[in-house]
């Protein structure tokens, strides 16, 4: 199938896109319009964590489409109550709400620590409000979760920003304890700092927020949109510092593709009342029942080992790499890591491993020097051994 000009254009501009059409796509693989394959290193920016279009979503999809699509969130249904209990079961929480992006789990999480706040007041008698978050820090793209974050330049894009959200250096607690204040109702952040480059909070930073946040009795949010659902080598990043959350956001993998999200908290913090927040979509059984399908693929016998140990393979195979061509240092957890160019080439990375033939690699350069590798979660061995060889050319032409 050709595309013209006039199709492509009928989408809204707001990013600059290659010039081709994903039209399949296969664990690991996708096909463009011209029948030219890609190893996606990308996955949907970690959504698809079981890769593209795998068998148990398929078959999720095709039986619930039967069944039943959308009865509204006004009532109950099977595969929202299911997935809900699945979380709970394996996790610290135990209220969940879903929703239907990260971005909009994180609203959720805010309008939650904020109304917890209220109910909580200070000494003086006084709502709390502010959430600290970090810079460099990403929770989504609507006025709030833009605001929440700490991305560069966000501050000014669509201002002014929504109000409190002071902004705190990671791995630095200190930098923490001096922004809070009467009326700091929480600390958010994620486990792993994905667009910032890839930066890990580290156990002993982790522990130490665990344990100011409970001295001041405030709320540790944790946003695991990219780290949850095992991209970590655990189901969810916060166990990996054996710290106990408050609130917890998910989305990207949850859904393995399909737009699907969740806000949970501990059964303390649950404040919501009827009529607080909602969403016309959110819990249908469709994507909730691909929400089981994924998790109970996670938690089959040694999937997770399996993650860690593939987590381990590609850090080693980046650091071989590294070394080999004179570069930077490799870091992550599991299989989200990074690599530090020590040039600012990953553009060019980027663009001549999309465009190589026969077989293109797909690959993300969050900032110039710096790549990022997302891996669907059951990517093999031998899928890691073709990038690195693919890379590694790449690298040798564009360095000379």
């Amino acid at each position: 199938m050709e595309f013209s000009q006039y199709d492509v254009n009928a989408l809204m501009y707001v990013t600059n896109r290659p010039e081709l059409v994903f039209t399949e796509g296969q664990g690991m693989w996708l096909t463009d319009h011209q029948g030219k394959r890609y190893l996606d290193y990308l996955q949907g920016w970690a959504v698809n964590c079981l890769g593209h279009s795998p068998q148990c979503i398929q078959d999720a999809l095709v039986a619930q489409g039967k069944k039943l699509i959308n009865p509204s969130p006004a009532f109950y249904n099977e595969p929202s109550v299911a997935l809900a209990s699945l979380l709970t079961n394996n996790s610290c929480f135990d209220r969940v709400f879903f929703a239907n992006s990260g971005a909009e789990a994180n609203e959720g999480a805010i309008k939650l620590a904020r109304k917890w706040g209220k109910k909580n007041k200070n000494a003086k008698d006084e709502s709390r409000f502010e959430i600290i978050t970090f810079k460099h820090s990403f929770h989504g793209r609507t006025l709030a979760t833009m605001s929440a974050s700490g991305k560069p330049g966000w501050d000014t894009l669509y201002a002014p920003q929504v109000p409190g959200f002071p902004k705190a250096d990671l791995n630095d607690l200190a930098s923490v304890e001096k922004l809070v204040n009467s009326h700091t109702v929480a600390v958010m952040l994620e486990p792993v700092q994905g667009e910032g480059g890839v930066i890990p909070a580290s156990r002993e930073f982790m522990q130490g927020l665990r344990e100011l946040t409970q001295r001041h009795n405030i709320l540790l949010i944790v946003d695991e949109v990219q780290t949850g659902m095992g991209r970590t080598g655990e189901l969810f990043a916060y166990q990996l510092s054996d710290v106990v959350p408050d609130i917890m956001t998910l989305g990207k993998g949850i859904g393995g593709g399909v737009p699907l999200a969740a806000l949970l908290c501990r059964e303390e913090i649950a404040c919501f009342e009827a009529g607080d927040q909602g969403g016309t979509y959110n819990g249908n059984p469709l994507m909730t029942a691909v929400g089981v399908a994924v998790i109970e693929a996670l938690l089959a016998d040694g999937f997770m080992q399996s993650v860690r140990d593939k987590g381990a393979y590609l850090s080693g195979e980046l650091k071989k790499l590294s070394e080999k061509h004179g570069l930077g240092a490799e870091r992550g957890e599991g299989l989200l890591r990074a690599l530090d160019l020590g040039a600012e080439i990953g553009p060019k990375i980027v663009d001549v491993a999309r465009d190589m033939g026969p077989v293109g690699l797909l690959l993300n350069s969050p900032r110039p020097n710096l790549l990022r590798f997302m891996p669907a979660l059951n990517v093999t061995t031998a899928e890691i051994d073709q990038m690195i060889t693919m890379l590694s050319d790449i690298i040798g032409r564009i360095k000379g």
